[in-house]
């Protein structure tokens, strides 16, 4: 997610700038372009139809790419922001998947099979981002005690 120490005095573009630097900002920026790219495709193909999805995940990507680049994910603390990206990520990943597969099965005009081969890339990129999400999700945890604490 974010960085645990936020510097206050910097801007918004500065903590955007810092933000774009990182692994995850980069992979969030990718997924933002690449959704922009699908819907693009989609749009410009004779059946419109498949936009959804390319919308939804460019409008969640954008949110939490902000979200993160701003801290704010340290400071709304009532929501595990892990767990909420992890399955953002790995539902668009599939969703992804799945959408390019029915439009390159389903034939199509140039825009359209051009936006299903992109939104495959673009799935593996979300479900290369859940992957590295994951990792992250995995807490260690102190061992239960065996005797009780009377020694009964």
């Amino acid at each position: 997610m974010s960085d645990p120490s936020p510097d206050q005095s910097a801007s918004c573009a500065d903590s955007v700038r810092v933000y774009i630097r990182t692994r995850k900002g980069i992979v969030l920026a990718t997924e933002i372009g690449c959704c922009l790219i699908v819907l693009i495709c989609y749009a410009a193909s004779r059946s419109p139809g498949y936009l959804g999805v390319a919308i939804t995940e460019l409008i969640f990507s954008t949110i939490f790419f902000f979200l993160f680049a701003l801290h704010y994910d340290q400071q709304i603390a009532f929501i595990h922001w892990g767990w909420t990206d992890f399955l953002r990520a790995a539902i668009g990943g599939g969703l992804f998947i799945i959408l390019s597969l029915v439009c390159l099965i389903r034939g199509g005009d140039g825009a359209g099979i051009a936006g299903s081969v992109i939104g495959l890339l673009t799935g593996i990129l979300f479900a290369y981002d859940a992957f590295l999400t994951f990792p992250k999700l995995k807490r260690t945890h102190a061992p239960a005690a065996t005797e009780s604490p009377d020694n009964i």
